[in-house]
């Protein structure tokens, strides 16, 4: 019945990842976010596992699809679950921990990202990510959509992020992880060069859910 299996990436215990194993370059991550006395989900896959660990967390208020092509298993889990689904909201959720950022909306492309202020927690769909195929350098940590080195998500700039919860790879949690994000925003035109090297060399494969 399960197409995929999971892996749940090390982080807080109000912070839960998990990455399906299917497409693997993808890296497709998935959250639930609490804030004590509720769950949110963010663009989740679905899996026997994942509901396990969501037994033993507050009730699920809403599961929230950040980007309009990130699908998923958003509509059912929601269904499921009997709880409202939020496709790229552009405001803030009834009672939730966390406002919305609109990254973009236009152009066949609907994005949002939370910032969660109180746990400095950053979380993008699709903006930003940490497979080799957003990051122009085996070094970097965090890189910018491909489709977006030439437009950079400026708007993600600046936040005091401890925490950094994408929808493609391993979540990013130190202290230096807002810098992060505006190094890679800073850095996304002037590093396309090296980025389309890599690209040239096999390294680097487009992310489209």
């Amino acid at each position: 019945m399960w197409g995929v299996d999971v892996q749940f990436a090390e982080g807080p215990g109000d912070m839960l990842t998990w990455i399906a194993s299917d497409p693997g370059f993808m890296q497709r991550a998935a959250h639930a976010l609490t804030d004590g006395a509720r769950t949110w989900l963010v663009d989740p896959v679905d899996h026997p596992d994942v509901r396990a660990r969501l037994a033993g967390m507050p009730p699920v208020a809403a599961v929230l699809q950040l980007l309009d092509r990130h699908g998923r298993d958003c509509a059912g889990m929601a269904d499921q679950l009997r709880v409202p689904l939020l496709v790229t909201p552009r405001h803030r959720p009834d009672d939730a921990p966390f406002e919305v950022i609109v990254v973009r909306d236009g152009r066949g492309w609907h994005e949002s990202a939370l910032w969660w202020p109180e746990r400095s927690a950053l979380v993008v769909a699709e903006a930003l990510g940490t497979p080799p195929y957003f990051r122009s350098r085996p070094d970097q940590v965090i890189g910018p959509h491909p489709m977006m080195r030439l437009s950079p998500p400026r708007m993600l700039a600046g936040f005091p992020a401890r925490h950094v919860l994408m929808g493609h790879g391993h979540p990013v949690h130190r202290d230096d992880a807002g810098a992060l994000v505006d190094d890679a925003i800073a850095h996304a035109r002037g590093s396309s060069p090296r980025w389309l090297l890599s690209l040239a060399t096999g390294s680097v494969r487009r992310a489209d859910r």
